[in-house]
C-alpha cells in the first residue's frame, strides 16, 4: 500500500472517493461495541472550532443508528493539555475518546509540563478536518505576497509587527517555523485570542496577523484583510491567486487539523469501528456542507494514516522548538 505523506494528505484537501463505499462493521463488532456512552473529550471551551466540529461528528454518529451515544465533555485549560491527559489516563476501553487538534504536536514541544506522550499514551482512530494557516495584512500594506514581504530590507522587516492568537498556538509556531525556514524576524505580538488580533489588523493597528482559514475567510471576502500567503503544499482552490508558503520558504505547510485518538491499548475492535464510521458520516452531504461553510477540509484517512501524520507532526514541531529555543513552562 502506498504511504502517504502529511505534505500530500492535508494538499488532498478532498475525502478519498473510496470513503463512501466503506462498510459499517460486521455484525460481531456492531453487537459488542458500542454498549454505553461513549465521552467524548474536547479540550477546549464550548464554542470554537473542535467543539463545533467534534459534537457535529458525534451527532451525526448518534444519528446513523449504530448504537452510539456520546457524552461531549468540554476539558478546557493549559492550551489543550488538561483534557488530553485526562484522555490519557483513562481506561483503554474505546469509551473515552479524545478530539484533537494541532496544539496535540505542539504542546509537547513547547511545554515540559505535558505528563503524556502525543503519540506513544495514543491510538489515533482517524483525522477528520483541517484548515490551512493563513499569514493576512491591512489592506494598506505594501507588500501583497510572502514574495514581496521577505524582498523588504532587513531593517525594515524587524520593525513589522505580527499577531498571532497567542504563545504556543499554532499560528505562533507556524511564525517560528517561516523564521527558522527565511532567517527573518518580524516582531511578535501574541493577542489572547485570534478575534482581538484580527480586529486590530482590520483597524490598522497592526500590519500582519497569522491565523487559519475559517476566521480569515470572512474578512478576506469583505475586503478588510488581504491574503499574502497560505500554509499548503499547493495553492488552495478557496484561494488560487495567494501564494503558498512553500513557494517562499520549502517545507512550510501547517494546518489546523482536528482528529480522533484513544487512550493507549484500546481494542482495535472499537477503533476500526470507530474510523470507519466516521468516515461514512464524513460522507454525509449536511456535513461536507457544514464543513465548507466553515472552510473546513473534510479529511477521514484512517487509523494508520492518521499515525503517520501524526508522526511527522510531532518531529516537526520539536525540531522547531529545539532550533529557536522555545519553552513555554
Amino acid at each position: 500500500m502506498k504511504t502517504i505523506s502529511r505534505r500530500s494528505l492535508l494538499a488532498a484537501g478532498t475525502v478519498a472517493s473510496t470513503a463512501a463505499s466503506l462498510p459499517l462493521a460486521s455484525a460481531r463488532a456492531q453487537a459488542s461495541f458500542p454498549s454505553q456512552p461513549i465521552r467524548l473529550v474536547v479540550p477546549y471551551a464550548p464554542g470554537g472550532g473542535s467543539d463545533f466540529t467534534g459534537r457535529l461528528v458525534a451527532q451525526k454518529l448518534q444519528e446513523g443508528g449504530g448504537g452510539y451515544n456520546f457524552i461531549v465533555d468540554n476539558r478546557p485549560g493549559a492550551a489543550g493539555m488538561i483534557g488530553t491527559e485526562v484522555v490519557a489516563r483513562a481506561p483503554a476501553d474505546g469509551y473515552t475518546l479524545l478530539y484533537a487538534d494541532v496544539a496535540h504536536g505542539i504542546n509537547p514541544a513547547v511545554y515540559s509540563k505535558a505528563r503524556y506522550d502525543p503519540v506513544k499514551s495514543f491510538v489515533p482512530i482517524t483525522l477528520v478536518g483541517a484548515s490551512p494557516q493563513v499569514l493576512v495584512a491591512h489592506p494598506s500594506f505594501p507588500a501583497n505576497s510572502l514574495k514581496e514581504l521577505l524582498a523588504m530590507p532587513r531593517e525594515q522587516l524587524q520593525k513589522i509587527a505580527v499577531g498571532t492568537p497567542g504563545q504556543g498556538s499554532g499560528p505562533h509556531l507556524t511564525y517560528e517555523l517561516l523564521r527558522a525556514k527565511v532567517g527573518f524576524d518580524l516582531v511578535h505580538v501574541p493577542y489572547k485570542g485570534g478575534g482581538p488580533a484580527l480586529n486590530d489588523a482590520i483597524n490598522g493597528q497592526i500590519p500582519l496577523v497569522m491565523n487559519a482559514m475559517p476566521p480569515v475567510m470572512p474578512h478576506l471576502q469583505s475586503g478588510k484583510l488581504k491574503a499574502l500567503a497560505i500554509a499548503t503544499a499547493e495553492r488552495h482552490p478557496r484561494l488560487p491567486d495567494v501564494q503558498t508558503y512553500a513557494e517562499s520558504a520549502p517545507g512550510v505547510v501547517v494546518y489546523n487539523w482536528y482528529g480522533f485518538l484513544a487512550p493507549a491499548g484500546t481494542p482495535a475492535e472499537a477503533t476500526d469501528r470507530l474510523a470507519r464510521d466516521i468516515a461514512r458520516v464524513l460522507t454525509l452531504p449536511d456535513v461536507k456542507e457544514k464543513f465548507d461553510a466553515a472552510f473546513l477540509d473534510v479529511m477521514p484517512q484512517g487509523s494508520a494514516e492518521m499515525a503517520r501524520f501524526l508522526d511527522e507532526e510531532v518531529r516537526q514541531w520539536k525540531a522547531v522548538a529545539v532550533q529557536t529555543g522555545i519553552s513555554l513552562d
